[in-house]
């Protein structure tokens, strides 16, 4: 079955949002490569994770360090080392822009999608679907992986339907809601979005590891298109025949 126009429409305009999203958010995570849990998290507190992507994830070595009063214990400040630190308001801007379209194609394929008939006949599986044995029986069609010309767009198997709806309805989701939480404005409207997370700074960790998970899923994925025939996938996404 190949693809209907709207859905290759809409995956098209998600895959360069998602880009544009991947490429803004790791200028954005390079001034501060440190994520933590809870409503604080700075250089002088500890990280839960320190990524390693520029000069600004070891703090201890940063310069021009300046107290701010002479009592003991008192909090100082420092230079960042790397040199677009508070420079990225592009980024930030690209950021923003592409996470909203992102939303929008999304909401109108989850809509088509519905009305269509497309997400309950092909996405979601099917009750007598999520038996062990089938799942067993799916996992051992793909391990090991099979090189050589596959099917173009659905039926899909039961391993890309949870994919799937893992990532449409459970990572993506929580990607928007974490991004929202992050707002000042947005969490000066609705604070209880700090409570739902537990913090600013637990809503930026969990943002980052659904990022992690969506970037391993576009891996896979990019993976799966070029091992059952890229040329004849890539048409098919684009012009719609096989």
């Amino acid at each position: 079955m190949a693809h209907s126009r709207w859905v290759r429409i809409c995956h098209w305009i998600a895959a360069a949002s998602f880009l544009a999203l991947a490429l803004s958010g790791f200028f954005i995570l390079m001034v501060h490569p440190r994520l933590y849990l809870g409503h604080v998290g700075n250089d002088l507190t500890p990280a839960l994770l320190t990524l390693p992507i520029s000069n600004n994830y070891r703090p201890d070595e940063l310069q021009n360090r300046m107290v701010f009063t002479e009592v003991p214990g008192a909090p100082v400040t420092a230079e960042r080392n790397f040199h677009i630190f508070n420079q990225n308001g592009w980024a930030r801007s690209l950021h923003f822009l592409a996470a909203w379209i992102l939303v929008g194609a999304g909401a109108i394929y989850f809509l088509l999608g519905v009305f269509s008939g497309h997400l309950k006949r092909n996405l979601l599986p099917r009750g007598r679907e999520l038996a062990p044995r089938s799942l067993v029986q799916d996992l051992r069609n793909h391990f090991p992986p099979r090189v050589g010309p596959a099917a173009v767009g659905p039926p899909y198997g039961l391993l890309q339907k949870l994919t799937y709806t893992i990532v449409m309805f459970v990572v993506l989701p929580l990607m928007v809601a974490t991004g929202l939480t992050m707002s000042p404005a947005v969490t000066a409207a609705y604070p209880i979005l700090l409570d739902v997370f537990g913090g600013y700074q637990t809503a930026r960790t969990i943002h980052f590891f659904a990022f992690a998970f969506l970037v391993l899923f576009l891996i896979v994925h990019l993976a799966m298109v070029i091992a059952t025939g890229f040329y004849r996938q890539l048409r098919a996404m684009t012009w719609g025949s096989k």
